[in-house]
């Protein structure tokens, strides 16, 4: 129950991250947020569900607030959406080469039985996840080093999961169709 609290709260916590960098990054000091996120991510490896990445994955997010909290430097705060599609490609894509993809592993919760097709169709949505969390990834660097912190925001902020909805809800009408001329 705990655990999953504190994932409700690292979810809301990184929809709203671009935005209270935007509104503190001049009036909290980045050790703020690393104590915030380092708390969230801490929670997440102790009291969270072992699932197959969690643990590498709360390591990784957990040396991130380490580093922005010894280094005290506000340029790091913008670099913590570029380490989250990081972490969710390696997901993604380590789920690829050692199998079973993630899609696969989250349709079997489903349905435990999947046909063969079904088993393709995953891993081809498996591998167009890991392909958005790459480019995600990439726009998200660029605008770190390069754009005002206004796009960046708005890019973290808004653009970003606008662009994961449309290719959830695109992929799930695909797979509707996929299902009915099956």
């Amino acid at each position: 129950m705990r655990g999953r609290l504190i994932g409700l709260l690292l979810v809301i916590a990184g929809l709203a991250y671009p935005f209270a960098v935007y509104f503190g990054i001049e009036r909290l000091p980045p050790q703020a947020f690393a104590a915030l996120l380092g708390g969230l991510w801490l929670g997440r490896l102790l009291l969270g569900e072992q699932r197959p990445g969690s643990r590498w994955m709360a390591l990784a997010a957990l040396a991130f607030c380490l580093l922005l909290g010894l280094a005290g430097e506000p340029a790091l705060l913008r670099w913590y959406p570029v380490l989250l599609s990081a972490l969710l490609l390696g997901l993604f894509g380590l789920s690829l080469r050692f199998g079973p993809p993630l899609v696969e592993r989250l349709a079997r919760l489903r349905e435990p039985q999947l046909p063969e097709v079904a088993v393709g169709y995953t891993r081809k949505v498996t591998q167009v996840w890991a392909l958005f969390f790459l480019a995600n990834g990439l726009v998200a660097a660029a605008l770190t080093l390069w754009a005002p912190l206004a796009w960046w925001t708005l890019y973290n902020g808004l653009i970003a999961y606008a662009l994961m909805g449309l290719l959830f809800a695109g992929e799930w009408l695909l797979r509707q169709r996929v299902r009915r001329s099956a």
